[in-house]
């Protein structure tokens, strides 16, 4: 294979490299490039507001110029203003994107080096250990004990075997078990292998493309587009009604198809894209000054989304500092320093040249050599002959020996029950000794050790007749703002679950400190002795795993998501890496290993489980304040453009020309692109919240007749108090019907009573009354003429001023009355399947360049 790729065992020069990169193009399934022009092209996208346009253009043809000049600028002043909020968020998410990435050690020159995975080109050889990614196919060159979750490509959950022996003749994909496949895991093991395909080549390249080159939309945007057509067939039936009534009331046919489609463009949310966009740009700022680092915008709303965490116990309901305690001795033969110098020889440390460095080790040995008593060891009373390093199988580190007497010796230091499983005549006393130590909470090894004759190498079937030496204890006490931060995300609504590799004992004694009520305990070993359907009922009521190896976290983490619930993983070690993988939402922290924060979807900058509920706080805020200007469109906005409809049959006249339709829908708008700084109510927090086309629609049906409502009380104000030429009625109807659908957001935007106990944003309040007092200007301005505006009597305005609180306050009760019925509590629970999951996974092989042309480059070359 590497004679095939004109490549050699040592890996590719780095000028190879970039030659055939500029041939095959970057190892990416997606782009994340902003692009100006597809932003234009979704603000024109809308067929109503094309047919506008058009419509407005044979208007001016036919001399109509005052009308579709007004027109044209109102228009390009919209466009324009959704096209520069949008774009700047594509811009905002395209440094988000760039800033992350994601490395693979890879041989350049003939020595080892980080390279980003859309570097890779055909022929590099990369080096791949547990939790890995692999970041292109790769046909293997030697392998360990190697297995590889393929479920992304195959869904099979079961990992496959994977070494480098050829695969004889032609053979499916799931029994090429001498390659590795982009997108999949390594589940365990380590292996080094040569690139062979990349990007669109690769077979996970294949298929995430055929889904599209760009970032997948979020769920946001998913619900968006539902709600969109929801509104799109709302108006081209009230749009076609109007302009056949119209026509056959014997009117213009110019004047009526102008007149129907400005009543559609008010009823569809132009904006609401912006909105959108605007709010997760500015959720991402918020999380990072909060410090809590997003990978891609749509982790905002699966953070939001989270109702089940499960975490580590070290670092983040304990402080993570782990310290040495003391050396209790297991029978009299054997003293404490001795015990302790035992443990310092079974460390995986080089000791050799005296005192190691404590760059890379595990927390336990680092506290090992931490303890001032270390300053006493002297290495030359110790040869190292032999070392079989930690496992999560075995749970135990074990080394040859060969002290001054010139005897081999064996000294096992692990898992206390599993090191106890080796041992030969442990007497009562000391499994009591293990027993009163796990019940205090301390962390516990087990050292055993016994005389290896003859032996110059060592494996793991040497492990056997040992005689127990005794017990080492850690301490790492709980953290003193855990309690607050578990009683935040209970506030969520969120479950916490602990899986840890530490005793079941000294998880639940945690648990009991800081007021976490636990639900069971699951050992690693009763998770092996279940079947998936038996332990997905057991994970649910279970608060803690203990003694969980980093496949069976997988395992339950996935078996969790099954259950329906929308599952965070927080972890920050190698072993974390495939249960990252596995959640919804994997979160880790900045002092993590290289491999946990490579799989993790948000990085925090700190370990702290407060720090998390700040996101899931951003992410229901930012779902919650999209939710207000739907339902804002849904309600006095859809109202005002039904009544505009209906005004349209009864009167002689227009009672809105078309221009002052999206002058007033362009205010209106603009005033709310203030939502996404909104504050949001506590309530509104407390669990996830789903789009609900069904939940909109009711909404719509309560709140759009009371709109129309009031407008009819004006238009009969307006023709029968002040007996109005169509001037004045236009002039008077444009502010009553800005006025209540702009200041009804202080009421829709709550389900308290609004301002008393809940208090808008001052961005939103500012925006609203400064919208307001533009469309009062307007018909008194200079512009009024140009417009299509006459002046109006003072009489109107202490009307308006009398109507619009009693408006608000019909609204404030109906509101009262619409969510005390127990029907209209939430939307659907959002399911993940597959295809959110390759989403996912292909999000890290992203690039600012456009793939299509990448890929065609490549096979041109």
């Amino acid at each position: 294979m590497l004679a095939a790729l004109h490549a050699t065992a040592g890996g590719l020069t780095s000028g190879e490299a970039e030659r055939r990169r500029a041939l095959v193009g970057v190892n990416a399934v997606r782009s994340h490039r902003a692009d100006p022009w597809s932003v234009l092209g979704r603000q024109l996208a809308s067929p109503i507001l094309i047919l506008l346009i058009s419509t407005a253009c044979l208007s001016l043809f036919l001399g109509d110029t005052t009308n579709s000049v007004v027109i044209g600028v109102i228009l390009f002043v919209s466009v324009g203003l959704g096209f520069s909020n949008e774009f700047r968020a594509e811009r905002a998410a395209q440094a988000l994107h760039s800033r992350v990435k994601h490395r693979v050690i890879a041989l350049r020159d003939g020595a080892a080096h980080e390279v980003d995975v859309v570097g890779l080109v055909p022929g590099d050889v990369v080096r791949l250990g547990l939790g890995a990614v692999i970041p292109a196919d790769i046909r293997l060159l030697s392998s360990e004990d190697l297995l590889c979750d393929e479920s992304i490509l195959t869904g099979e959950s079961l990992p496959v075997s994977k070494n480098p022996a050829p695969t004889q003749g032609e053979a499916p994909l799931s029994d090429l078990t001498s390659c590795l496949f982009m997108g999949t895991v390594i589940q365990s093991g380590g292996c080094t292998g040569v690139v062979v395909s990349t990007g669109a080549r690769a077979e996970f390249g294949r298929i995430a493309l055929g889904l599209g080159e760009h970032q997948p939309q979020t769920e946001f945007q998913r619900g968006l587009r539902r709600f969109s057509f929801l509104l799109l067939r709302v108006a081209v039936i009230l749009t076609s009604l109007i302009l056949a009534t119209n026509l056959l009331l014997g009117r213009p046919l110019i004047e009526s198809l102008l007149f129907s489609l400005a009543i559609a463009v008010g009823i569809t949310p132009q904006l609401l894209p912006a909105v959108v966009s605007t709010s997760l740009a500015t959720g991402s700022r918020q999380l990072a000054a909060r410090r809590v680092l997003v990978k891609r915008l749509v982790c905002i709303e699966d953070l939001g989304d989270m109702d089940l965490l499960v975490t580590d116990k070290t670092g983040t309901l304990t402080e993570g500092r782990i310290s040495y305690e003391a050396a209790l001795p297991a029978h009299p033969g054997i003293s404490a320093p001795a015990l302790y110098l035992l443990a310092l020889l079974a460390t995986e440390a080089d000791y050799s040249g005296g005192a190691p460095s404590l760059l890379g080790q595990n927390p336990l040995d680092a506290a090992l050599w931490r303890d001032p008593g270390a300053g006493t060891f002297d290495p030359s009373e110790d040869a190292r002959l032999d070392l079989i390093p930690f496992d999560h199988q075995r749970r135990r580190t074990s080394v040859l020996t060969r002290g001054a007497d010139g005897v081999p010796r064996i000294v096992t230091k692990g898992a206390p029950e599993d090191v106890l499983d080796l041992c030969l005549n442990t007497t009562p006393q000391a499994r009591g000794l293990l027993d009163t130590q796990f019940r205090a909470g301390s962390r516990v090894v087990a050292v055993a050790t016994r005389p290896a004759s003859g032996l110059v190498r060592i494996q793991p079937s040497d492990e056997r007749d040992l005689v127990l030496a005794g017990f080492l204890i850690f301490l790492d006490r709980p953290k003193s703002n855990a309690r607050d931060s578990l009683r935040q995300l209970a506030s969520l609504g969120i479950n916490v679950k602990i899986a840890t590799g530490d005793n079941a004992k000294v998880a639940e004694k945690v648990c009991v400190e800081l007021g976490l009520a636990s639900g069971g305990t699951l050992t690693g070993k009763d998770v092996d002795g279940l079947s998936d359907a038996e332990l997905a009922d057991a994970a649910k009521a279970a608060g803690i795993f203990a003694r969980v190896s980093p496949e069976q976290k997988a395992r339950i983490v996935r078996l969790l998501r099954q259950n329906g619930r929308a599952v965070g993983f927080m972890g920050d070690g190698v072993n974390d890496a495939l249960a990252l993988h596995a959640a919804d939402i994997g979160i880790s922290v900045e002092s993590a290993t290289d491999i946990a924060k490579d799989a993790a979807d948000v990085v925090l900058l700190d370990k702290d489980l407060g720090i998390v509920a700040e996101g899931v706080r951003e992410g229901r805020r930012i779902f919650a304040n999209t939710i207000k200007y739907v339902l804002m469109g849904t309600s006095s906005n859809f109202g005002n453009m039904f009544s505009a409809a209906v005004a349209s049959i009864v009167l002689s006249f227009l009672p809105m020309l078309p221009g002052q339709i999206l002058l007033n829908n362009l205010l209106y708008d603009t005033g709310q692109l203030a939502i996404p700084g909104d504050k949001v109510d506590s309530e509104q927090l407390m669990a996830p919240a789903h789009w609900d086309i069904s939940f909109i629609r009711r909404f719509m049906m309560v709140f759009g007749p009371i709109s129309s409502l009031f407008d009819f009380a004006t238009f009969a104000l307006m023709l029968v108090v002040f007996h109005a030429a169509s001037g004045e009625f236009r002039a008077g109807w444009f502010i009553e019907s800005l006025a209540t659908q702009t200041l009804i957001i202080f009421v829709i935007r709550t389900r308290r009573v609004p301002f008393l106990r809940s208090r808008p944003s001052v961005g939103l309040l500012t925006a609203s009354l400064l919208v307001v007092a533009i469309g009062v200007g307007l018909p008194l301005s200079s512009l009024a003429g140009l417009l299509g505006f006459d002046p109006l009597p003072l009489p109107f305005f202490l009307a308006l001023l009398a109507m619009i609180p009693v408006y608000l306050v019909l609204v404030e009760a109906a509101k009262r009355w619409f969510y005390s019925r127990p029907l209209q509590q939430g939307g659907e629970m959002r399911r993940r399947g597959h295809l959110h999951r390759l989403d996912r996974r292909a999000a890290r092989f992203s690039t600012p360049l456009p793939i299509r042309s990448q890929s065609a480059h490549a096979r041109h070359g």
